[in-house]
């Protein structure tokens, strides 16, 4: 059984849309909490290291967005 042609057009957008939307809340994790260290270091310099943490954790984020998409990416078959 034949897939239609657009089937492969809709898996590569998911796959597109799961690495940008991933990337914009990494990128916007990462601004958030970027500010937090900014405001830690005036108030509290002892704490800086620790809360690099969030930082860390957003970017992971889009690492696992990337790996989402190349997880779709590789469930096409072809014909």
């Amino acid at each position: 059984m034949s897939c239609p042609p657009a089937a492969s057009f809709f898996g590569f957008m998911g796959a597109t849309a799961a690495v940008v939307f991933s990337n914009l809340g990494a990128a916007y994790g990462t601004a958030k909490s970027g500010v937090g260290v900014a405001s830690m270091g005036v108030m509290r310099p002892e704490l800086v290291m620790r809360s690099i943490i969030p930082v860390v954790m957003a970017g992971g984020v889009g690492v696992y967005g990337f790996i989402f998409a190349l997880f779709f990416v590789g469930q096409g078959t072809e014909g």
